[in-house]
């Protein structure tokens, strides 16, 4: 019986349950357009890391196709930025897949540049605005520790 990273099998009714979280962490400072846009960009990434993450394509009654999103629930959760510096020092400690987005992006307009801005600071001198991850629930728990969910 195939339970496709779920502990409840596919053929089963009643609530699905997860053995993995996907989370984002936002800085609590940040205005309501620059969360939406963090959380958009943080997300694309873990779906190109694990691609298990995505679900089958969707089709309403007409039969009109429309494209494949997660399997599962993305929680999202904000925390002061020495939060987000802990957070992720933790998600890389357990090596958990992460995906980043540092203030300096907000002052760039497409990928190269994008990652050309994260690549010219250190990892501990990055100045994190959000970041997602994705694991086993209790590591990515341990991850977001004294984090509070997004309002």
């Amino acid at each position: 019986m195939r339970t496709n990273d779920e502990t409840t099998p596919l053929n089963a009714s009643g609530p699905v349950r997860f053995d993995t979280k996907i989370a984002v962490l936002l800085r609590e400072d940040l205005e309501p357009w620059q969360r939406l846009n963090v959380t958009a960009f943080l997300v694309s990434g873990l779906g190109t890391a694990a691609p298990e993450l995505i679900g089958e394509p969707y089709a309403d009654a007409d039969d009109v196709a429309y494209l494949p999103m997660f399997r599962q629930p993305v929680l999202v959760f904000e925390g002061t930025k020495e939060l987000l510096t802990s957070a992720h020092g933790r998600a890389l400690s357990r090596s958990l897949p992460t995906s980043v987005f540092t203030s300096d992006l907000f002052g760039t307009g497409n990928d190269r540049d994008n990652r050309a801005a994260v690549r010219a600071v250190g990892t501990h001198q990055l100045d994190l605005v959000g970041l997602a991850v994705h694991g086993p629930r209790n590591a990515v728990d341990k991850v977001l520790k004294g984090a509070r969910m997004h309002p």
